[in-house]
Formats: C-alpha cells, sequence, structure tokens
C-alpha cells in the first residue's frame, strides 16, 4: 500500500519503529495544502497536518513510502486512526511531473492554537532535510514556533530517532 508522509513519518527511523516493512518509493508534492502543527496530539502538543488551501501556489512535500497492508494496521493504531487522522487517497506531484495517488492522514480535530513539542519539531525538519526537501521549504518548517516537552524522557527517546535521520542524509 502507498502511503505519503509529511510529518514526523518521512523519518525513516520513525517510521520504521511503527511499520517496518516501510520502503522509500520517492519524494512527492501535494498541491493546494499546506503544512501545519494543528493537529491535536494525545500528548496535548501540535502535530502535522495537510490543510487544504485551494491556493495552487501552496505545496506540501512529503515521502511516499510502499508499506505491507500488516503494518499499515499498526500504524492506523499509532496513528489514532478514527479520532486522530483520517486517511485519505491524494493526488501527488513526482519529481518527473507524473502524478500518482497514495494514502495520507488527515487531522481530525485541529487547533490553530497548538505548538509542537521541540523533539516533535526536530524531526520532521530532519525527515525533510533527510529525503533532501528544497531547502526553502525546509526553512519554512524550521521556522514554526516549538515549546519544549516537559516530560524529558520521551523528548530523549525521539531526539534519538532525529539523530538517526540526520545521519542517513549523505553530504
Amino acid at each position: 500500500m502507498r502511503y505519503f508522509a509529511y510529518g514526523s513519518n518521512m523519518s525513516v527511523a520513525r517510521l520504521r519503529e511503527r511499520a517496518p516493512s516501510a520502503e522509500v518509493v520517492g519524494m512527492a508534492r501535494l498541491r493546494h495544502h499546506r503544512l501545519c502543527f494543528h493537529k491535536v496530539g494525545t500528548d496535548g502538543s501540535g502535530k502535522c497536518n495537510i490543510w487544504h488551501t485551494g491556493n495552487g501556489r501552496d505545496v506540501v512535500f512529503g515521502v511516499i513510502y510502499e508499506i505491507a497492508e500488516a503494518d499499515m494496521q499498526r500504524l492506523n493504531a499509532a496513528e489514532n486512526l478514527g479520532t486522530g487522522y483520517e486517511l485519505r487517497t491524494l493526488p501527488l506531484e513526482l519529481d518527473d511531473g507524473g502524478i500518482t495517488q497514495a494514502q495520507a492522514y488527515v487531522a481530525i480535530p485541529v487547533n490553530d492554537a497548538l505548538v509542537p513539542f521541540d523533539w516533535y519539531h526536530a524531526l520532521v525538519v530532519a525527515g525533510a532535510r533527510e529525503h533532501g526537501m528544497p531547502e526553502a521549504y525546509v526553512r519554512r518548517i524550521e521556522a514554526v514556533r516549538v515549546i519544549a516537552d516537559r516530560d524529558r524522557e520521551r523528548a530523549h527517546v525521539h531526539y534519538r530517532l532525529v539523530d538517526q535521520s540526520l545521519s542517513r542524509i549523505v553530504a
């Protein structure tokens, strides 16, 4: 099954914790959408969402993965499918200009007042860098305001994933 990751699951290390069969197909773009950090996380912080704007200049970059059905079921559970996200099939633009489809999570509900934890934000940035997304796009993500997670153990665990993602970058 093809899955479009645009948030923390862009990180291969993060996604393979949840879906070990995940294999990178390539980078893709979702037009008429904007990346937001307004999904209501179970920890009270903001998580990523793709927000439909209708504006052709708005674009979300992400990674298409091929994932085995059994692993997709585990990923659905981790993403709280049905209460945290809906799964939608979306048209995606490939680097060669071709169009493909993949499933992506779309947040329910959202709250524009939310802010992501520092480690979550760092994981999204690391995933974008890991896959060579355009520098201007990465900078827009980096500019998002963050808050420190008071649960330092949780933060430490996730910062290890950030390090793993960054170690995959080929200079």
